[in-house]
């Protein structure tokens, strides 16, 4: 654990990378995916030689793939055999729902990896741990660097806990279970992250297509209690001021996009960017909002 250590100092204009990221797509390299009758996703275009080859049921129609319900099984042989082709990388062994976005309705389950070569819809849940200070606001916020050897974004800089939603868990469940693994934190502990609303991100990736909606959760942690990580995803905690990590997120692009979201967020929500003055607070407060997941269900305990 190190505290108050600078990932350098911000020397141009904010810019908050993360927020054209969370966005950043090319539309015509990909068609809808539509799964049972329902639009579900997307897929690269490139790959549909590939797909006509291994997946016979599937049938392009209308500008759109559509496959009738196949089943789990033949879904996992599919992504097998997409594996060995090199369409699906990053491979978890986690199963992962395949949801209707318009209902959060489970159609099936599929390996995480397997969601963004569909660009399938898929939740995460993240939780901002901060410090508060003598004036009662938040004045240092839990950082964790990435292990170097997690398969997507290895070494960046990332929140406090953060993790995908597998099937069978609600963003809370994963939230508290996350937490033990990565910051070492009793479940007792993580029953006070107070749930902040959800995010969302539609944009093209190395693996494939992120379409994910995370769910933010703020962590208040009293002074001297110290996360430690248990499953090997952290390399290491940092305890950093509100205005470093404000000039990590606005300037670099050192943080996880998903995490730099939450982050973003965060200090908005606790007025913590006075320094940008009320227009520029309003400036920022509008491109976040854009990201907002305002409509649609909310999953099962995510508050």
């Amino acid at each position: 654990m190190a505290r108050g250590r600078r990932e350098g100092p911000a020397t141009a204009a904010p810019s908050w990378p993360a927020l054209s990221a969370a966005g950043a797509r090319d539309e015509q390299a990909r068609m809808p995916f539509v799964y049972a009758g329902r639009p579900v996703g997307s897929v690269a275009r490139a790959h549909l030689a590939l797909l006509r080859a291994q997946a016979p049921w599937l049938v392009e129609r209308a500008g759109a793939l559509h496959g009738e319900a196949v089943g789990d099984a033949a879904l996992a042989a599919l992504h097998a055999r997409l594996r060995e082709a090199g369409a699906i990388v990053a491979w978890r062994d986690e199963l992962f729902p395949l949801f209707d976005p318009a209902t959060l309705e489970p159609l099936a389950r599929i390996e995480r990896a397997a969601a963004r070569f569909w660009g399938t819809l898929t939740l995460g849940a993240h939780a901002n741990g901060y410090v508060r200070g003598a004036d009662g606001r938040p004045s240092h916020l839990w950082i964790a660097r990435r292990s170097p050897l997690k398969a997507t974004d290895p070494n960046l800089l990332d929140n406090l806990v953060g993790g995908g939603v597998p099937a069978g868990q609600t963003p809370r469940e994963a939230l508290v279970r996350e937490g033990f693994e990565e910051a070492g934190l009793a479940p007792a502990r993580m029953a006070a992250a107070v749930h902040a609303g959800a995010l969302g991100l539609e944009r093209d990736i190395r693996e494939g297509f992120q379409q994910e909606w995370l769910y933010v959760f703020d962590l208040e942690l009293p002074a001297g209690v110290e996360p430690r990580n248990q499953d090997g995803e952290v390399a290491e905690f940092h305890l950093l001021p509100v205005d470093e990590v404000a000039d990590v997120v606005a300037c670099t692009e050192a943080m996880t996009t998903d995490a730099a979201l939450v982050t973003i967020d965060f200090l908005l929500r606790h007025g913590l960017l006075g320094r940008l003055g009320a227009e520029g607070v309003a400036a920022l407060q509008r491109r976040v909002d854009a990201r907002r997941v305002h409509s649609g269900p909310a999953a099962p305990g995510g508050r």
